[in-house]
């Protein structure tokens, strides 16, 4: 019987613009990685990096508390969590940890869940950081390449990106708030234009047919957003000039990832990526501010290193 299982989950990055909590895309720019071993009772968390280790206050911890709890399972369980994904930068690292956390319970112990099963098991992760579960992240970390996420009842659509498809992601030195995802959406307007609503629906839908056709022209001019980003955007110093470089650089879309206040832009592999990453720099730099920024593509989901 196998009494150790190590997972290794990728960043995501969420909403691609008009697609809010509903859209997610896996992206290969970080990755968690998460060890379960079997022990004897309780739930126990060990980590070198600056997390909580109270399975109540932990991604990880709660998604086995819950899966314990449902499956019925009597063995205690020890995470060993390596976090490569940076927290509240919009990465989807609360995902990233939960993702990997659920595939490895459910191949710790021969569980064989289903893609549906095994994301809403990860979801339950996402409370210790959003304060609510919700699955675009945690889908596409488990799941990887672009997900769509029906809920009541959940059903996760799965697409292949287009193999040119890529993602400057510039990721800016600032301290960002406890709670940051919950901070974040509680700016977003409680009503909306039915214009807005419409016009974001129309791009929404046109992301949906640019991964079908494999067209990263079509996905990346689409990605607009007129409800959520105008509301999110001043919380992120210097979003409107990173976004006009990006733009005037040749990126075909840009807006914010997931809750910020990462940004990124996405292109295909003619274009300069490096001229993008640049002139995302300087727009951080016109306030002031430093930023790491990554090339990166659709990465695969949630896979089991063997060691």
């Amino acid at each position: 019987m196998v009494s150790k299982i190590t997972v290794k989950a990728p960043s995501s990055t969420a909403n691609l613009g008009p697609g809010f909590d509903t859209f997610g895309l896996a992206i290969d720019a970080f990755y968690d990685e998460v060890t379960l071993t079997k022990t004897k009772k309780g739930i126990t968390i060990v980590t070198d990096d600056n997390i909580p280790t109270n399975p109540e206050n932990n991604t990880a911890g709660l998604v086995v508390k819950n899966m314990k709890k449902k499956l019925k399972i009597q063995n205690g369980v020890e995470i060993q969590i390596k976090k490569g994904i940076p927290a509240g930068f919009g990465m989807g690292s609360s995902a990233g940890s939960a993702a990997a956390t659920a595939v490895a319970f459910s191949k710790l112990f021969n569980l064989k869940l289903s893609s549906n099963e095994l994301v809403e098991f990860a979801g339950f992760g996402e409370k210790a950081s959003a304060g609510t579960i919700h699955y675009d992240n945690v889908a596409a970390s488990v799941l990887g390449g672009f997900v769509i996420v029906k809920t009541n009842p959940l059903n996760v659509i799965s697409i292949n990106s287009p193999t040119n498809l890529r993602m400057c992601v510039a990721v800016p030195k600032i301290g960002v708030p406890k709670k940051k995802t919950k901070v974040s959406r509680g700016v977003i307007p409680k009503k909306v234009k039915l214009t807005d609503s419409v016009q974001n629906l129309a791009n929404a839908s046109a992301i949906v047919a640019g991964f079908l056709n494999k067209d990263s022209e079509l996905i990346g001019n689409s990605i607009q957003d007129v409800v959520v980003e105008p509301a999110r955007k001043h919380m992120i110093p210097g979003f409107d000039k990173v976004k006009q470089n990006a733009l005037k650089a040749g990126a075909y879309g840009v807006t914010i990832s997931g809750a910020g206040p990462s940004v990124i832009a996405f292109s295909k592999n003619s274009f300069d990526l490096k001229k993008i990453s640049s002139a995302m720099s300087r727009g951080f730099k016109s306030k002031n501010i430093d930023c790491q920024t990554i090339i990166c593509k659709p990465s695969k989901g949630a896979i089991h290193q063997k060691k």
